[in-house]
């Protein structure tokens, strides 16, 4: 039944796509119809059924049919043209035939055409004329009284046509109405949200203006006030400094309110979980050994803290360094990972005995790039290669003093 149903899509789609094929296949139809139509003999009160006629149509209403039907093909390009010709030859069969011909037929199919593509008051006009035009031909040139039912065939099935045309036209008009509204609709939304987040990134861009322009203009000037008298005049020097201090804390304030419109009505507030560091390290290195990946650890002076910067930039070296060899290492690959602490610095080192990594040898993978940009901004240094003998080496050498944003000064955490 899909099959099926598939199948007649195909063939609506197809039929869609070539007007013409399908006018063309309406067209033989009509003839066919047609044909049929003049060997029937109109059936009498005692028949059931239709007779044969006893004498064939002539070759002038056959010839008048095939051109009827034919002009069928072009309805839709020439829609009124055609429904005069068909008019016109309907006309000609009845005036010169002494029984009532179904060339009428293809003028019917004309005008459901007329009517479909036109408006309502030209559907009327038209559709009148035509049947008052062949109602009026039946009835003065038939065989039969003026009243019978043949002529009043002919007014039913032109009135019909014209109905149909213009309820099919209605319904196409409403349909694309609905649709061109949707349209509408959806280009009104879509221009009104690009309207209102233009409008907030500028008031939010005018608001960052304003506080780092206000602000970072008068911690410059204090600042050089500071510097200017640092020598001869201490006391003013440190009133400098404390306006400096007193603007700097007020154009953070105003940042963090300004930034934190940008934030979703349904964020949290603050974070929910702590920062991950190397107390989670062996949650991490059980997680890749889940995975499959073989991991040996090493650590000197495990209850060793570290500053808070420094313990989330070891934990996640160590994450990356593992997911790249778990990625790219081959199978068969182990890892080994240690931390240890040398003097002022720990040394973060992930090496594996795999193939390779797949990041290029020097460091400018995407991942060797992240883990590069966090070491240096904590005053480190970041090595990552091929290691002699095969597999790949990534080393981290974190200070632990790192230098506080508040204060100013180094400290570290013991």
């Amino acid at each position: 039944m899909t099959s099926l149903g598939s199948g007649f899509d195909r063939v609506r789609s197809w039929l869609r796509a070539h007007p013409l094929a399908f006018d063309a296949g309406l067209a033989a139809a009509v003839l066919v119809c047609m044909v049929a139509g003049a060997f029937a003999e109109p059936r009498s009160r005692h028949d059931a059924l239709p007779a044969l006629a006893q004498e064939a149509p002539g070759l002038r209403s056959v010839l008048l049919m095939v051109i009827g039907a034919g002009a069928l093909v072009f309805r839709r390009r020439n829609p009124f043209p055609v429904l005069v010709f068909t008019g016109a030859v309907s006309v000609a069969e009845l005036l010169m035939n002494d029984a009532v011909s179904p060339v009428a037929m293809s003028c019917v199919i004309a005008l459901y055409t007329v009517a479909s593509r036109t408006d309502r008051p030209t559907t009327w006009r038209v559709g009148l004329v035509t049947m008052a035009t062949l109602t009026l031909a039946a009835m003065l040139s038939g065989p039969t009284p003026w009243y019978a039912q043949e002529n009043l065939g002919i007014f039913a099935w032109t009135g019909m046509a014209g109905a149909a045309g213009d309820a099919v036209r209605s319904r196409r008009a409403f349909i694309d109405a609905i649709r061109e509204r949707a349209e509408r609709a959806e280009r009104t939304r879509e221009e009104e949200a690009r309207r209102r987040v233009a409008e907030e990134r500028l008031r939010i861009a005018r608001d960052l203006h304003d506080v780092v322009a206000h602000h970072i203009a008068l911690v410059n000037v204090q600042a050089g006030v500071a510097s200017h008298v640092m020598d001869k005049r201490p006391d003013q020097a440190k009133e400098a400094l404390a306006h400096v201090r007193e603007a700097s804390r007020s154009a953070l304030n105003e940042l963090r309110a300004t930034v934190g419109l940008l934030r979703q009505s349904g964020d949290p507030a603050a974070p929910t979980e702590p920062a991950p560091g190397l107390a989670l390290l062996d949650e991490l290195v059980g997680t890749f050994r889940h995975a499959g990946l073989p991991v040996d650890v090493a650590r000197g002076d495990p209850d060793t803290r570290l500053p808070a910067a420094v313990d989330l930039a070891a934990y996640r070296i160590i994450q990356e360094a593992l997911t790249n060899v778990r990625k790219h290492a081959g199978p068969g690959a182990k890892a080994e990972v240690s931390v240890v602490r040398v003097g002022p610095t720990v040394e973060v080192t992930v090496l594996d005995n795999g193939s390779g990594t797949g990041e290029p040898a020097d460091g400018s993978g995407h991942g060797l790039l992240g883990m590069r940009e966090r070491v240096t901004a904590l005053g480190g240094t970041l090595t990552a290669g091929p290691h002699y003998g095969g597999g790949f080496r990534t080393q981290a050498i974190l200070p632990v003093k790192v230098r506080t944003a508040r204060t100013g000064r180094t400290g570290e955490d013991t």
